[in-house]
């Protein structure tokens, strides 16, 4: 493990283990990069109150710290992954930032812009005898997120705390080889394209362009409606809008509809736990 010498300024690795309820080893070995991969993803939500605001969070170590750790909130993309590569970081792993295109529902890869944020995380103790990389995010607020890692191998399915995934390449006119991430749905829809993604590294000014153009721009989908989901054990819960929808660990559903502020709010504190800004409008009027 690196010491708190080579932190990054602002970040506190103590404070975000205990944040994400992580007890295990403080290792740079792919249990330590499983479990507190998981552990983040059950223990930070997913939401868009600052987006939903024209509002670009920051995303400096200090920050993080005090929204996603210190504060009873949780953030996207940016935020998470910038936040789970710091914590990697000081255990001793080293972590190229990654950015990718989101193509559910997409006609073609090349139709959406990369606005996403993935990770790809190097374990030294495996490097000379396995030195295949993993694909790491804790961010992507979607049903088909990985909750465990994957290692970087094509066309092999790896089934982490429940989900099915898989990787592959495909044909793409840039030089650089092109992965895409797959999700199972167990529902009879069979694997689905999540993002797309190659694997030049993409840099803090980068991620802070992307970042403020996601939150500000009034086209993206993060400044329309609300869009908050959590993770646990035994279900994935997902506020969209005025939809809530609890997918249960067996593959049941269960939606109902949101109408009134006051319930979102406290849906928001009490399921999500998520204190909203005061004066933050969550449904539409």
């Amino acid at each position: 493990m690196a010491d708190d010498s080579e932190q990054d300024p602002g970040f506190e690795l103590d404070a975000y283990l205990t944040r994400i309820g992580w007890e295990g080893a403080r290792r740079a070995d792919l249990a330590t990069l499983a479990g507190v991969h998981l552990a983040h993803m059950r223990g930070i939500p997913f939401e868009n109150l600052d987006a939903l605001r024209r509002h670009a969070p920051s995303l400096e170590p200090g920050d993080l710290m005090a929204k996603l750790v210190r504060g009873r909130r949780g953030g996207y993309c940016y935020e998470h992954n910038t936040l789970l590569a710091l914590a990697l970081e000081s255990l001793g792993f080293r972590v190229t930032r990654l950015a990718a295109r989101v193509v559910i529902g997409a006609d073609s890869y090349e139709s959406r812009p990369r606005t996403h944020m993935a990770l790809l995380v190097e374990v030294p103790g495996e490097q000379q005898s396995d030195p295949r990389p993993y694909l790491a995010d804790v961010g992507f607020g979607a049903i088909g997120a990985l909750l465990e890692p994957v290692p970087l191998t094509a066309d092999t399915e790896f089934r982490g705390a429940g989900r099915l995934h898989r990787l592959v390449r495909v044909a793409y006119r840039g030089p650089s080889p092109l992965w895409v991430l797959q999700a199972y749905d167990g529902g009879g829809g069979g694997w689905a394209d999540q993002y797309a993604f190659t694997l030049e590294p993409f840099e803090k000014p980068d991620f802070e362009v992307i970042n403020w153009h996601i939150a500000t721009n009034p086209r993206s989908p993060f400044t329309q409606r609300l869009y908050v989901q959590r993770v646990t054990p035994d279900r994935h819960l997902l506020l969209h809008g005025t939809l809530l929808t609890e997918t249960r660990a067996d593959g049941s559903v269960v939606k109902r509809e949101v109408s009134e502020e006051a319930e979102a709010r406290s849906l928001l504190e009490e399921e999500f736990g998520i204190t909203a800004p005061a004066g933050a409008v969550l449904l539409p009027g």
